[in-house]
């Protein structure tokens, strides 16, 4: 089986989550994917993905909420307001379908990559490292980096 990536889902830190297609996506750059192994606690032991930054450029037709997730604020403002009101984006899920079935929407594979994280305040939510805005074209850009943000990296568009 031949993987293919589908689409993206972005997980926030206080338990939202959107889903976008990867037809709707522009740019995108995820820097240095490493692979860890271990475990927290008594829990299991497991791979996990961190990445030192990520920039991506989302499309307007991805402003909405889809029914498979969980959307508190999303529902009310709109993903791509709540994306820059909340700065939280802990981590995402990389979808794969089956590459060798054309008309496949069954995700047959996931890995789950997390960004550099560093808690504003004590409420340990938004993350210092994200930065994001809306173009003049409805556009959304996200860049969760330790030295750029997203206003410096995609300069022309804002």
């Amino acid at each position: 089986m031949k993987k293919e990536v589908m689409a993206l889902k972005i997980m926030f830190k206080n338990g939202e989550t959107w889903t976008i297609n990867k037809g709707l996506i522009g740019d995108l750059w995820i820097k240095h994917i490493a692979k860890s192994f271990g475990r927290i606690g008594n829990s299991d032991f497991q791979e996990i993905f961190p990445c030192e930054s990520l920039k991506i450029e989302i499309f307007p037709e991805a402003d909405r909420t889809n029914s498979s997730d969980i959307n508190l604020g999303g529902l009310e403002t709109g993903m791509f307001e709540r994306a820059v009101k909340n700065p939280d984006i802990e981590k995402m899920d990389i979808l794969y379908k089956d590459g060798e079935k054309a008309d496949s929407t069954d995700v047959v594979a996931e890995e789950t990559v997390y960004f550099p994280y560093e808690a504003i305040d004590s409420d340990r939510i938004d993350n210092a490292h994200q930065s994001s805005f809306i173009s003049k074209e409805n556009k959304l850009y996200i860049v969760i980096d330790k030295n750029k943000t997203a206003k410096e990296i995609y300069k022309e568009k804002f």
